[in-house]
């Protein structure tokens, strides 16, 4: 049977079952996931000089031992193996703990190789690890993500016996072009400089190898699927009225935005083309995406279609519905809600009004995809905060009609190297101007010491009739700590600011009705404080609302801050946002300076990607993020940068197949089809 790098790591000396269950833990399954199974950090294995080495530092030692090796024993089942060794004239004591089995290895006379921690004071070396002296000359020894069913040790044996067995069969499959121009290395190079490092130099260049090709594939099937939406007749050209548009615009109280005027054009001229939209809009709070979706609407409506607007709540839904008809109360547009709560017999007419195509646009929650939902001419999908919404989801609302366009809309600010990993394959418009006149909301930073004067303040705004927010601190943890958290703030705040003070309270452990009632009430300002987990939600309008306070502020996220600061500045009052920490740390105090210093969202989404990566960003767990094995979106942005550019070029060269082929694709861009492929 011939032998290819996608063999099972059973066929390995020494893997029975147990072992490769301890490797498929790991995601090693095959002979290709254990090459690509690289170190996440290298143990420098230089040899220093006694002189130029710190306490505490990690360090190899070379000398001759003066003295066989003792071992003794202390405490239950605990030993000690020391001895010491002559390095440049100068006596050191090494100190192995709990590894007697070293002690054959070490004999009065004999050279050797010691990794340890450096003891300073005692002039004494903690032994770590046992090193050939003759070998390899490796200057670093790679160190691997393990668990506790398989050792270092073991998993680069079988690293070094794959990499024997298999080396041979490892072809590149990129372009020679590709190679040449960014000097990469072979990709054969690349594994073993990865696992068997000869200097720091092979190494870096390993690793940039290792990332722009990762980065490399993604983008150019990013990039295919991207194509593939452009190119196909799944869509439909939507023939709309340009005279109706402009008399719209001159409806409104207000003049759009040059940033507006941008994304509508965008977004018609998606609308005019024969393929399938589907457009992100990026928009601060504030920014005005809702007209941008009110033109798209409308121009569906002169052609004779339908629009769904779905979002993620019934108050959001509700907000939306109002907005609309707003906007169109001198167009003729017909709006309808639907949500959980629309009564049956105002349900029944309808859905007998949208599948007979008298409702222009149908805004609800999920209620909008179940059955019985049956459109005359659905044409156009909008989906509000569409990350609140399961794939599934969203793919039902889209099956309700025939390849309608798509168009997403977020408040959250997606830096830059997320939304071409995450979005790639989708058309992104960003709303970066606000309104004018719309007034910036000033922003503090107190230490709890000061809560007393806080609500002086409080007062002064409720005496103005204004309204206030008040988030209780974040403990991602425990729902159970969190309602007790929140609870207790409640009590704090009714007693401070009095009984004629209607203080409400919204926490996620809520039913959806008392939530949706809470807030509710707070809208029609028969509330005046809400005190609330972050479950207030993203869009919620109250203009009323002048003050946001929130508690322990440096447990957030600058992006989660900036959400939450956006829930007021609504109305033409102006607006607070006041951070009640005691940060601890660097990072702590740091955050809070820079959400003081600036309200552009996405200056904050871009200093929250370097300060906490780009796993967990807003509080939620980012879809569509990919996972690289070495590439990092915010250290390797640079490379991300060069190989998209690189996609993107070798696609434009291609033409567009009908049958979708990306085989064919990459076939005609140069990269090696023919052979076995490896991280492709």
């Amino acid at each position: 049977m011939t032998k290819t790098i996608q063999d099972p790591v059973s066929v390995l000396s020494g893997v029975g079952a147990k072992r490769v269950e301890a490797l498929n833990e790991l995601g090693i399954v095959t002979i290709e996931d254990l090459l690509t199974h690289y170190p996440f950090r290298y143990e420098d294995l230089t040899v220093k000089a006694i002189d130029e080495i710190e306490d505490n530092e990690k360090v190899v030692l070379e000398g001759v031992a003066i003295s066989d090796g003792v071992v003794s024993h202390f405490g239950r089942k605990r030993n000690r193996l020391t001895f010491r060794i002559n390095c440049d004239h100068v006596i050191v004591t090494v100190t192995f703990f709990n590894q007697p089995f070293l002690q054959k290895q070490i004999q009065a006379g004999k050279e050797l190789k010691v990794f340890g921690k450096w003891d300073i004071n005692r002039k004494q070396l903690n032994g770590m690890k046992l090193l050939s002296v003759s070998g390899d000359n490796q200057n670093s020894e790679a160190i691997y993500h393990t668990t506790k069913k398989i050792r270092q040790s073991t998993l680069l044996n079988l690293i070094k016996q794959a990499w024997g067995a298999y080396h041979d069969l490892i072809v590149d499959t990129l372009p020679d072009a590709l190679l040449n121009e960014y000097n990469l290395l072979p990709m054969a190079d690349t594994i073993y400089q990865m696992h068997f490092p000869e200097n720091e130099e092979f190494t870096e260049k390993a690793r940039y190898s290792v990332i722009f090709r990762e980065f490399f594939y993604y983008q150019l099937k990013l990039g295919w699927r991207k194509k593939q939406l452009k190119n196909s007749q799944l869509g439909s050209s939507l023939d709309y009225d340009v005279m109706k548009l402009k008399e719209f615009f001159t409806t409104l109280p207000y003049e759009l935005t040059d940033a507006q005027k941008r994304v509508v054009n965008e977004v018609c001229k998606d609308l005019k083309s024969p393929g399938q939209m589907f457009r992100l809009i990026q928009g601060d709070v504030g920014s005005g995406k809702t007209v941008v979706a009110a033109a798209a609407i409308l121009a569906a409506k002169t052609d004779g279609k339908q629009t769904a607007f779905m979002a993620p709540t019934e108050i959001l839904a509700t907000q939306h519905k109002e907005s609309l008809d707003e906007m169109f109360e001198q167009m003729d547009v017909t709006v309808a809600l639907l949500t959980g709560s629309t009564k049956k017999k105002e349900k029944d007419q309808i859905l007998m009004d949208l599948e007979k195509g008298e409702i222009d646009c149908i805004v609800g929650t999920h209620a909008l995809i179940q059955e019985g939902v049956n459109y005359h001419s659905l044409s156009l999908v909008i989906t509000d905060e569409q990350h609140r919404f399961g794939v599934n989801q969203r793919k039902a609302l889209r099956e309700k009609g025939v390849n309608p366009d798509v168009l997403f809309m977020t408040a959250t600010p997606i830096p830059r190297t997320l939304s071409i990993t995450a979005f790639g394959e989708m058309d992104v418009s960003i709303i970066d101007e606000m309104p004018k006149g719309r007034k910036a909301i000033s922003t503090y930073w107190i230490r709890p010491k000061h809560f007393e004067r806080l609500m002086s303040f409080v007062k002064k705004e409720l005496a103005k009739k204004h309204q206030v927010y008040v988030i209780s601190p974040l403990i991602e943890e425990s729902e159970t700590m969190d309602l007790e958290n929140v609870t207790e703030l409640h009590a704090t705040y009714q007693s401070a600011l009095g009984p004629h003070v209607k203080v409400g309270l919204l926490h996620g452990k809520m039913p959806p009705a008392e939530k949706e009632d809470v807030m509710s009430r707070f809208q029609d300002n028969k509330l005046h404080v809400l005190v609330s987990t972050t479950v207030i939600e993203v869009g919620v309008n109250v203009p009323n609302s002048t003050l946001m306070i929130i508690h322990d502020a440096d447990r957030f996220g600058l992006a989660q801050l900036h959400q939450l600061r956006g829930r007021v500045g609504r109305g033409s009052e102006e607006s607070f946002c006041i951070l009640i920490a005691d940060p601890k740390g660097e990072k702590g105090v740091e955050r809070m300076k820079i959400v003081t210093e600036t309200t552009d969202g996405f200056v904050l989404s871009e200093k929250d990607l370097e300060m906490r990566g780009a796993g967990d960003m807003f509080g939620f767990k980012q879809s569509g993020i990919p996972e690289f094995k070495i590439a990092d979106l915010v250290e390797d942005s640079d490379i991300l940068e060069e190989a998209r550019v690189q996609a993107i070029l070798l696609m434009n060269k291609t033409q567009f197949y009908e049958d979708n082929d990306y085989t064919k694709l990459r076939q005609e861009i140069g990269i090696k089809i023919d052979q076995q492929p490896i991280l492709d």
